[in-house]
């Protein structure tokens, strides 16, 4: 019977550093990505490799398969000489993707309107968050920003279509960075919390007509703020960032 081969300590050590490789990449991935969602990183920003793993505390290799899985989302771009820049925001693709939008969430509207029986159970949790008394309503924009995508993503899911909800969380996905544009300013809020208990008592109504029309008012507004975004603005949501942390 053949021995076992023995562990050594340098490929015990190896073994841990493959193994925590994917696990840092991951991270760099998910700092980058939160940078840009927090607009310290806007288009235009430009870094190398070295320069960020320095600045995350990393080795080059981590990095790297960061750097590249954004680039293959859209979000980064590399040149050969000047190095890695955050990509100009594509305006055309945003307004096709909150056309996408627009159309599964009114899709998942509609199944819920015909929905008999007990209202889903996650409606009853919207219920909580967004039909309470304004003087119980958060002041905090980003944190109505991460709540108000919940709102939108619990109603496709709560319509019970598997796909529809996958492709609009890969909806959602690509215009995190520019929805929260949307949240700051501090009418946005009081607007959000308004016209979410509008479309929330239309179809906890079953009224799907009202539902719909709200719903698509709701989002060709975010869908209009969209078009007034310049550069500028960008930067000047950085240096509130700034200023907030």
């Amino acid at each position: 019977m053949r021995a076992l081969a023995r562990t050594t300590p340098a490929a015990t050590a190896l073994a841990a550093a493959a193994a925590s490789r994917p696990n840092l990449a991951e991270q760099v991935y998910a700092r980058l990505k939160a940078e840009m969602v927090d607009f310290q990183l806007v288009p235009g920003d430009r870094f190398s490799e070295a320069e960020l793993g320095q600045r995350l505390g990393v080795s080059r290799t981590p990095v790297r398969e960061a750097l590249f899985r954004l680039r293959n989302e859209g979000y980064l771009d590399v040149e050969l000489k000047s190095g890695w820049y955050v990509k100009p925001i594509d305006f055309g693709k945003l307004e096709q993707l909150y056309d996408l939008r627009v159309i599964l969430e009114l899709a998942s509207v509609q199944r819920l309107c015909a929905h008999t029986g007990t209202p889903p159970e996650p409606l009853e949790q919207l219920k909580a968050i967004w039909l309470v008394p304004a003087a119980e309503r958060l002041a905090d924009a980003r944190e109505v920003g991460l709540l108000d995508e919940q709102f939108h993503a619990t109603l496709v899911r709560a319509a019970g279509n598997d796909e529809i909800a996958r492709v609009h969380g890969d909806v959602t996905e690509r215009i995190r960075i520019i929805r929260h544009l949307d949240f700051t300013r501090a009418d946005r809020v009081e607007a959000t919390y308004n016209e979410h208990a509008k479309i929330l008592r239309a179809v906890m109504q079953r009224k799907p007509d009202q539902a719909q029309l709200l719903l698509k008012s709701h989002v060709e507004q975010s869908k209009a703020e969209v078009r007034k975004i310049t550069l500028a603005t960008l930067h000047e949501a950085r240096q509130k960032a700034a200023r907030r942390a």
